[in-house]
């Protein structure tokens, strides 16, 4: 049988395709831009018969059908990390959260921690060989399809055919759903006058030849504007957005100084705008590799010069941050922070960043705190920790005591809150600040 036989004899409908799917098997699916939506939607429409699925996946995005208010007497999710719709369900009990480091979810389905019965996702159109590409995302689906004993796939005829570790063969999907509907897209942050400051003190830190992975959001954004004059940069990170191919075409990033993958960008998942798709569709000079590579700490220090640019939610005056919870409340999760930062960490001439506004709550509330709220969790240890700026300049904390730290935290918080965190320094530290 040919490719394009074997393709055809596998297309079915999408409520079709998701009766295959037991009751109690457990159901890992493509996060973020990739989410399956036509599979997903299936299933909660069918959602009676799936009495105790259990779901696991990483960042949702636009439609959370699936931790609705009632789904979950039929349907468990699970997220690695929290967003919109799913940290409601977590707090309210109706859906659980796993901690775990971004570049380990792959070990939870090899290792059996997480057997995997079935693997949605969403892919390319084959090329001629009968290959399809994970396209925006393969980081943690790409195992995830490998140990599953039964791969849906809705083959989206607009979902970038991406290079590198990318591709699965349609031999290896079980049922097809074919799609045409736009890759979901995230538009850029608004970037304001904090953030371009805090972009303009990042920057400063970057030096030609420098490697960089860069999180998602306004200051992530705000430091690719700051670069335009530096020479020969690289990329090797967890992802990318629109202001990235904006830098290539300017010929700042050319990766040509890269020590590992040199002349490519190197990513294992991507969200932005249909600029950003177009640019990756087919394009030699992008890669995509699963997340157990790309984020392994051991990888990553590979890279000279390696910078790494993330935020948090809060950090405490010994340098503990707290990236991914408010109070108790799980908001996000740990995601990639800590494979950077310990792979920068590691690297010749490798710099660590915590960028954040000193204040959130529009001003009311200090990001830079005597002590992380209580439940909070630490996701980056004080050990950890190399700079972090704010809109009031750079701390650089390595090799600082305890006293040190917390008077450069002080010096870069918000000017209405130093007198506060200087009478909780003398308390804690019996000295004047």
């Amino acid at each position: 049988m040919n490719f394009k036989d074997l393709y055809k004899s596998k297309v079915v409908t999408a409520d079709e395709a998701v009766s295959h799917i037991k009751p109690g098997d457990k159901v890992v699916f493509g996060h973020a831009c990739a989410e399956p939506q036509v599979l997903l939607n299936a299933m909660v429409d069918n959602k009676e018969k799936f009495k105790g699925v259990e779901l696991y996946h990483m960042i949702p995005k636009d439609q959370t059908r699936y931790v609705e208010k009632g789904v979950e007497k039929y349907i468990h999710d699970n997220s690695f990390f929290t967003g919109k719709g799913t940290s409601e369900a977590v707090e309210e009990g109706r859906a659980g959260f796993i901690p775990v480091f971004f570049h380990e979810i792959p070990r939870l389905f090899q290792d059996g921690y997480i057997p995997v019965d079935v693997a949605l996702i969403e892919v390319s159109k084959p090329d001629e060989h009968g290959f399809c590409s994970f396209g925006v995302s393969n980081d943690y689906i790409h195992s995830g399809a490998e140990c599953a004993k039964l791969v849906i796939a809705e083959v989206n005829e607009n979902m970038p055919r991406v290079m590198g570790d990318c591709f699965i063969h349609i031999s290896d999907i079980d049922y097809i759903v074919e799609s045409s509907r736009p890759v979901v897209e995230m538009q850029p942050s608004k970037i304001g006058e904090v953030e371009k400051t805090i972009g303009k003190y990042c920057a400063s830190l970057i030096e030609d030849g420098s490697t960089l992975q860069l999180g998602i959001g306004a200051i992530p954004d705000a430091v690719l504007l700051f670069l335009k004059d530096k020479k020969d940069l690289g990329i090797h990170s967890e992802m990318i957005s629109d202001g990235v191919v904006e830098l290539v075409e300017a010929g700042v990033i050319t990766n040509k100084k890269k020590a590992l993958h040199p002349g490519k960008i190197v990513v294992t998942f991507l969200m932005g705008t249909k600029r950003l798709y177009d640019f990756i569709d087919n394009n030699p000079m992008v890669e995509s590799y699963p997340v157990d590579y790309v984020n392994e700490p051991t990888v990553v220090m590979q890279n000279s010069k390696m910078v790494c640019i993330n935020s948090c939610v809060e950090i405490d005056l010994m340098g503990q941050i707290c990236s991914e919870s408010i109070g108790m409340k799980q908001i996000s999760g740990v995601g990639g922070q800590i494979d950077f930062i310990r792979g920068a960490s590691n690297a010749k001439d490798g710099k660590s960043i915590i960028a954040i506004p000193s204040t959130a709550a529009h001003g009311k509330v200090s990001r830079i705190v005597p002590f992380i709220n209580h439940g909070a969790a630490v996701t980056t240890s004080r050990n950890d920790v190399h700079y972090v700026v704010t809109e009031y300049g750079i701390a650089q904390l390595r090799g600082k005591t305890l006293q040190e730290r917390a008077r450069e935290l002080i010096k870069i918080a918000h000017p209405k809150f130093r007198d506060g965190l200087m009478e909780e320094f003398e308390k804690r530290f019996h000295c004047k600040f």
